[in-house]
C-alpha cells in the first residue's frame, strides 16, 4: 500500500514539474477558466502516460516546491466532471493529504490519474477557449495542444514505478501516523480502530447526543496506512457507525432562515474493508432540497443583495444585518435550490466582499459551495 504522503515527498524530490507530475498552488474548479485548465493538464497528462499512473500536487508553491497546503476538497464526484467533458477520459482520484507541519484544516490535495489503457483522450466538447476535439500532450512542464495525429509513447513507466515502489508504506510510518494524530488532535477525544488486522482508521470529534443518537461536529477522519484524510468539517454534524468490516459516515448540513433550521443527511461515505488487504470508498448523495416559499425567497434574496451592496461601500452593519451577514452564503444556496439560478452567480461575485468581512462567514461561503459541487456534479 502506498503512502501518499511519502509518494508527494518523491514526486516533489523531482525538482520540476514534467511529463508525469504537475504541481499546482491552488486549484479553482468552480469557474469556468480554471475548471478548463485543470481538464486540460488532465487531458495532457493521461496522453503523455499511457502505460502509467501520472499526477497532480496541489497546495505547492511552484518556485521552490514548499508545500503551504490548501482547504480540505472533499470532492468525491469529480470524475463525473472528467467523464461529461473528455473523450476516453482517465479514472480520477482526489486525496487530501495531511503534513504534520500544516494546521488541521489544510492538507496537500494529491490527483491520481489512471490513463485508458491505448486511447488518445480528448475534449468532448468546448469549454472556455478550447474547442471540442482539441488534443494535448506535456511537453516537459507544459501542456501544450497538438493539431496533428499522435502515436501514444511509453517513457515514463519505469520511472513511475521506480517512485512508487519507494512510497510503500511500513510499520514505522503507520505507528507514526496514528501518534501524530492522537497529538495533534487530543482536543477533541481521538480514538482509532484496526480493520482486518491491516487497516488503522483514526478519527476526532466533538460529541453530543440528541434523542439517545450520537452525533460529531468538528470532525477529523484519517486512513494512517495511507496518509489520507477521509473527511474534515469545522461545521457540519456527522454520525459515525462502524464494525468490523467498514466505517460508514453520515453527513448532514444545518439549512434554514432566521432562527428556524434544521439538518439535512448530505451525503453517505462506506469505506469497506476486505480481507485480501484492500479496500473500496462508496458515496451516495442523501441530499434532497428543502423547498420554501416564493414569496419568503424574494425577501431574502433581495435582502442579501442589499447586505452585499453595503458591504462592497465599506458601509456599516446594523446588529441584525450582522446577524443575517452570517447566514447570507446558506440563504442563497437556498434561494438557488429553489430555482433562483442567478443567486449562484451573486453568491461568487460576494467572494471577495465576505473574505474581506470575517474568517467566519467566509467559511461559510466555501461550506455552502462544497454543498453546491457535490449536488451539481451528481
Amino acid at each position: 500500500m502506498i503512502n501518499k504522503r511519502l509518494l508527494i515527498k518523491n514526486l516533489l524530490a523531482h525538482n520540476d514539474e514534467n511529463s508525469f507530475y504537475d504541481k499546482k498552488r491552488q486549484l479553482n474548479i468552480g469557474e469556468k477558466e480554471g475548471k478548463a485548465k485543470f481538464l486540460k493538464h488532465i487531458c495532457a497528462l493521461s496522453n503523455s502516460n499511457p502505460e502509467n499512473n501520472s499526477y497532480i500536487v496541489i497546495g505547492v508553491e511552484d518556485e521552490d516546491s514548499r508545500i503551504v497546503g490548501i482547504d480540505f476538497f472533499d470532492d468525491s464526484k469529480i470524475q463525473n466532471l472528467v467523464n461529461a467533458y473528455l473523450s476516453n477520459p482517465p479514472v480520477i482520484s482526489y486525496e487530501n493529504i495531511p503534513f504534520p507541519h500544516l494546521p488541521g484544516n489544510l492538507v496537500v490535495g494529491l490527483v491520481t490519474i489512471r490513463p485508458n489503457f491505448g486511447k488518445i483522450c480528448s475534449f468532448r466538447k468546448n469549454i472556455w477557449k478550447y474547442y471540442g476535439g482539441s488534443v494535448f500532450l506535456r511537453d516537459g512542464s507544459i501542456s501544450m495542444p497538438k493539431v496533428f495525429d499522435i502515436e501514444l509513447k511509453d517513457v515514463n513507466s519505469h520511472i513511475v514505478s521506480s517512485i512508487e515502489n519507494h512510497s510503500h508504506n511500513n510499520i514505522e510510518y503507520t505507528l507514526d501516523g496514528v501518534f501524530d494524530f492522537m497529538q495533534k488532535r487530543r482536543d477533541y477525544n481521538p480514538s482509532y480502530k484496526v480493520f482486518k488486522e491491516y487497516f488503522v482508521v483514526c478519527w476526532a470529534g466533538k460529541e453530543k447526543r440528541i434523542k439517545e443518537e450520537t452525533y460529531f461536529s468538528r470532525v477529523d477522519i484519517e486512513l494512517i496506512n495511507e496518509q489520507v484524510k477521509l473527511f474534515y468539517s469545522d461545521l457540519d454534524e456527522v454520525s459515525i457507525v462502524q464494525d468490523n468490516d467498514q466505517f460508514k459516515i453520515i453527513e448532514y448540513v444545518h439549512l434554514g432562515f432566521h432562527d428556524q433550521f434544521q439538518y439535512y443527511p448530505l451525503e453517505e461515505v462506506v469505506i469497506r474493508f476486505r480481507d485480501n488487504g484492500t479496500y473500496d470508498i462508496d458515496s451516495k448523495l442523501l441530499f434532497i432540497p428543502p423547498q420554501f416559499d416564493k414569496k419568503t425567497l424574494y425577501h431574502i434574496y433581495n435582502t442579501n443583495q442589499a447586505l452585499i451592496r453595503k458591504l462592497e461601500k465599506g458601509y456599516d452593519l446594523s446588529a441584525v444585518e450582522k446577524k443575517d451577514i452570517k447566514n447570507l452564503p446558506s440563504t442563497y444556496l437556498l434561494c438557488y435550490l429553489n430555482n433562483f439560478t442567478e443567486a449562484l452567480t451573486k453568491l461568487e461575485e460576494a467572494r471577495p466582499y465576505l473574505k474581506a468581512y470575517s474568517a467566519e462567514v467566509y467559511l461559510s461561503f466555501k461550506e455552502s459551495m462544497r454543498i453546491l459541487r457535490k449536488v451539481k456534479y451528481n
